[in-house]
C-alpha cells in the first residue's frame, strides 16, 4: 500500500499550516517510519551470526536522512566520491562504507582510500591494477549473465554494463589476492524495486553457491555476502508488500546451511534504499491551473524535475487530493507540470476528485529516488524537502534551490586553450 495510516494521519492535518509556513511544492520525510522500517529489517534478520544493511545513499542524499542510518546502525553504499564526503560528514568509518562504483577513475578511488578507507566493491576485474593500494579486504560484484533474469528497471544481467562476468571471477579474486586482499565479500545486485521475496532467497542461493565454487579452486573463505538492494514497496494501493519475515526466514537457513556444510558463517549484508524510505515520503503540490482539451489536465506546482520516476520508467505513484475522497465527484485527469515535455506527468488518466486551483495534492512514496534524481533541464529549480520528526514538529533539511544556485556554476575565473 502507498503512504501508511500513520504517517498520513500525522501529516494531513498540518498541511494547510505547512503550506503556509513552507510553501508549496515540497518532499517531507517520516522519521518514525522509517525508524521503523529499518527495526523491522535488524529484527527479521536477528537470527544471522552478523547482518548490517548499507544503506543505498542514492535513494535519498540528504545528511538529516543519513543520520537516522546512523541511529539505526546501518552502515552506507556509495556509489561517488559525493556520496562518500556526505556519508564522513554524518560519522561513517571505514567499515560503515561499502564503495560500489562502476567505471571508477583514479581520483575516485583516491577519495575511497581516504580517511581510513572503505570497503571497495569492484565492478570490473579492470579495476584492480587502477586501484593504487590495496586493501585487505575487497570485494566484487558478480554478474551472472544468462543464468538470472532481471527486471523491468535494471535490466537483464546479460545486457546490464554491471558486474564481473562469471567466466573472470575466479581470475579476480585471485589477482586481488595476489596485489595483497586478505580478506574477502561477494556481492551482486540484479533487480530492482522487486515484490516478489523469493526472488532475493534465490539471489542468495547463487552467491552461497559462487562462495562454495571459490573457495573450491583459490581455498579462500568469504568474511561477507552481500545480497544487494532491489527490495521492491508496493506503489499501487492494491500490490501486495514484500514478505519480509519469510525472506528473512529463508535466507537466515540457507546460511545455516551453509555454516553447517563449510564450518563458518559469513556476515550477511544488503544495501536497500528504497525499502528503507521509498514509503516514508512524499511530494506535496498545489493545483495551479485546469486545461480542458481533448483531455482534462490537472497543472501543478512542480515538475519532473522533482519526481522523474514516472517519466523515465512509467511508474505508477499514488495520488490524494487533501480533503477530498470523490463524494463530490471524480474525474479523470492527467496531472503534469509545467516542463517543456509531453511525457512531464505525475500521473496519466488517473481517476481523481474533482480538483480546483489551490487544491493540495499529496503524490505518495517519493522517499527514494525522488529529490535525488532532480535536474534543471528548462532551468526548473529542485524543491525543498522538509522532515516529520517523532516529536511532531516539521523540520526543513534542505532549502529550496534559488536561481543563484542555478547561475552559481557560470561564476568562474576564465580559463582558455589556445593552439
Amino acid at each position: 500500500m502507498p503512504l501508511s495510516d500513520s504517517f498520513k494521519a500525522r501529516l494531513y492535518p498540518l498541511l494547510p499550516e505547512l503550506k503556509d509556513h513552507f510553501g508549496t511544492p515540497f518532499h517531507i520525510y517520516d522519521e518514525a517510519g522509517i525508524k521503523k522500517t529499518g527495526d523491522d529489517l535488524n529484527k527479521a534478520f536477528s537470527g544471522m551470526r552478523s547482518f548490517k544493511e548499507y544503506y543505498a545513499v542514492k535513494a535519498l542524499p540528504n545528511p538529516s536522512i543519513l543520520k537516522i542510518m546512523t541511529e539505526l546502525d546501518f552502515g552506507f553504499d556509495c556509489s561517488s566520491i559525493t556520496e562518500l564526503i556526505l556519508s564522513r560528514q554524518v560519522g561513517a568509518g571505514p567499515e560503515d562504507l561499502m564503495f560500489t562504483s562502476n567505471n571508477t577513475s583514479a581520483e575516485e578511488f583516491a577519495v575511497a582510500s581516504a580517511e581510513g578507507g572503505s570497503i571497495l566493491n569492484l565492478d570490473d576485474i579492470n579495476l584492480i591494477d587502477k586501484v593504487a593500494a590495496m586493501p585487505e579486504t575487497i570485494c566484487f560484484r558478480y554478474n551472472p549473465g544468462a543464468e538470472r533474469d532481471g527486471n523491468h528497471i535494471i535490466g537483464t544481467p546479460l545486457e546490464a554494463k554491471y558486474g564481473v562476468a562469471k567466466n573472470q571471477i575466479v581470475d579476480a579474486y585471485a589477482k586481488a589476492r595476489a596485489r595483497g586482499a586478505k580478506k574477502f565479500g561477494l556481492h551482486t545486485m540484479l533487480a530492482s524495486n522487486e515484490l516478489d521475496y523469493t526472488y532475493m532467497v534465490a539471489t542468495t542461493e547463487m552467491l552461497l553457491e559462487m562462495a562454495e565454487q571459490l573457495h573450491n579452486k583459490l581455498s579462500i573463505t568469504f568474511d561477507f555476502i552481500n545480497i544487494g538492494g532491489g527490495l521492491g514497496i508496493p506503489y499501487r494501493p492494491d500490490d501486495e508488500p514484500l514478505n519480509l519475515t519469510a525472506m528473512a526466514d529463508e535466507i537466515t537457513s540457507l546460511f545455516r546451511e551453509f555454516a553447517q556444510k563449510h564450518g563458518y558463517m559469513p556476515a550477511l549484508t544488503m544495501e536497500s534504499g528504497r525499502y528503507i524510505t521509498g514509503p516514508h515520503g512524499a511530494l506535496v503540490v498545489s493545483a495551479i491551473n485546469r486545461k480542458d482539451i481533448y483531455r482534462t489536465y490537472i497543472g501543478v506546482d512542480a515538475c519532473m524535475s522533482a519526481l522523474m520516476r514516472p517519466a523515465l520508467y512509467g511508474a505508477y505513484h499514488h495520488i490524494e487530493v487533501l480533503g477530498k475522497n470523490g463524494s463530490n465527484g471524480v474525474e479523470t485527469v492527467d496531472v503534469v507540470g509545467s516542463l517543456c515535455e509531453n511525457n512531464d506527468k505525475f500521473a496519466i488518466q488517473r481517476e481523481l476528485p474533482v480538483i480546483e486551483d489551490d487544491d493540495v495534492l499529496i503524490i505518495h512514496d517519493t522517499g527514494a529516488h525522488g529529490h535525488a534524481m532532480g535536474f534543471n533541464y528548462n532551468g526548473k529549480l529542485r524543491p525543498q524537502e522538509l522532515l516529520l520528526r517523532e516529536d511532531g514538529s516539521v523540520e526543513l533539511i534542505r532549502r529550496a534551490e534559488t536561481n543563484a544556485d542555478y547561475f552559481a556554476t557560470l561564476n568562474y575565473e576564465p580559463k582558455v586553450f589556445r593552439a
